[in-house]
Order: C-alpha cells, then sequence, then structure tokens
C-alpha cells in the first residue's frame, strides 16, 4: 500500500533522512522504532506532506505523492496521529473531531462518524461538549486517533501513540490499535516502546541516524539483545 523509495530529506543543508526505502503492505501494522534524532517523525511528515523531500518517492496505493500538500495527500486516504497528539486544546472535543473531516463535505456523514468514534471510545462521548485541553493525557491519544480516522483513511500513521500514558492506558491503546487494524486499516506505527511495537506490529524497521539500519518480524527483533543494544542502546 505504501511504497518508499530512496527517501532524502533535509532541513537546510543537514541532511536528516539518508536513502530510506520500505514498504508497508496493505492491512498490515509495520512499526518503525529508532532513538531520538533518528529521523522518525521527520519521515512521518514527509510522509503526511509537511516537509517536503529531497529526492526519492513515496507510492500510496500505486500513486506517488511526495510533495503533494497535506490536504490532497489525507484526500488520497493518508492520516497521521502526530507525537504529542496536538489536539486543539481550547475547542470542544465534538470540534476536534469534525475538524478532522476538514477535506470532507458530506456534512450528515460527517456527523454519523463522529458518532461511531464516540462509540469507539465511550470515554470520549462523555466529554462531547468539554474543552480538549481539560482531557487527561490518555483521553486526548483517544482524541487524536478519533480526529485522524475523521477523514476516512486506508492508513494511518501513529507517532509514539504511546508515548507520556500511564501502563494500564498504555495497554487500552495496544488494544485499540489492534481492534482499527482488524477493521482492515493499514498502520506504521512509530514507536519507543518495544513491548507495544512487539505486541501489535507484524514487521518492524530500525531507524538509526537517518538510515534503515536493520530490518525483520517484530517479534524477533526485539527478542534479540544484539540487535536492541547495537540499534537502540538497550
Amino acid at each position: 500500500m505504501l511504497d518508499i523509495k530512496h527517501l532524502k530529506v533535509a532541513y537546510g543543508i543537514t541532511e536528516v533522512l539518508h536513502d530510506v526505502s520500505f514498504q508497508v503492505p496493505a492491512k498490515a501494522i509495520v512499526a518503525l522504532l529508532g532513538g531520538n534524532g533518528s529521523g522518525k517523525t521527520t519521515l512521518l511528515n514527509t510522509l503526511i506532506g509537511l516537509v517536503r523531500p529531497r529526492s526519492g518517492s513515496v507510492e500510496f496505493e500505486g500513486k506517488q505523492c511526495a510533495g503533494l500538500p497535506p490536504d490532497r495527500i489525507v484526500e488520497r486516504g493518508l492520516a497521521q496521529v502526530p507525537q504529542g497528539r496536538e489536539v486543539w486544546p481550547n475547542m470542544t472535543v465534538i470540534d476536534n473531531l469534525e475538524l478532522g473531516a476538514a477535506t470532507r463535505s458530506d456534512r450528515a456523514a460527517i456527523k454519523a462518524d463522529a458518532e461511531e468514534m464516540f462509540q469507539l471510545f465511550p470515554k470520549l462521548a462523555q466529554h462531547r461538549r468539554h474543552l480538549a485541553g481539560a482531557l487527561s493525557g490518555g483521553e486526548q491519544q483517544m482524541l487524536a486517533i478519533g480526529r485522524a480516522l475523521m477523514s476516512r483513511p486506508r492508513c494511518l500513521l501513529m507517532d509514539e501513540p504511546s508515548a507520556g500514558l500511564a501502563p494500564a492506558v498504555v495497554a487500552d491503546m495496544v488494544d485499540t490499535i489492534l481492534a482499527l487494524n482488524r477493521r482492515g486499516l493499514t498502520i506504521l506505527l512509530v514507536e519507543q516502546n518495544i513491548g507495544v511495537a512487539a505486541a501489535v506490529a507484524e514487521y518492524a524497521h530500525i531507524l538509526q541516524n537517518g538510515e534503515i539500519a536493520f530490518s525483520g518480524p517484530a517479534a524477533g527483533l526485539v527478542d534479540n539483545p544484539a540487535v536492541l543494544q547495537s540499534y537502540l542502546g538497550r
């Protein structure tokens, strides 16, 4: 579904991603692991159109999308759950959700989809008219996921969804990710929590200093002490 070939990304004269290539099969969960500064968030921001690549290609369902503006990429079926959740704190939960459908014009269907998000995340239903900034970290993460789903994506980019959450909330997040995948959603998951990656992903890549340093089945990666020490410093 997602085919990344020889991607190079730079900020000014500093190249952050160097010739990155990998694929995300349809209806799979693929994890991207790596330490701070390895280029994980830059990669996701490039895929969603917030950063323009220096060279290389990004094909989604066989069509080139590298360099397109974010709204065009979202319309094609990609959506991102950003690092740090990035909800609009001074807007209500329902307004955050409806803004996730900004590229759509089918108002009745948008409202129906918002109600579906409240069924998927019952805790959000209790706060639909509350300001997003008043939610707990776990509830904000639910809102960020729901907001992304409001664009009706076929592939979801998730940037460290477990970061800053209590262990019990992380367990709920794992269940949510698996449930979304069972519904047919393809997921590219950026994580530093190796346990989360192993629990949900079929395949994993390790990004180190802007390059794919290692690839393999997710379970095998996280059970390999040599790999963890060499590439993740653990």
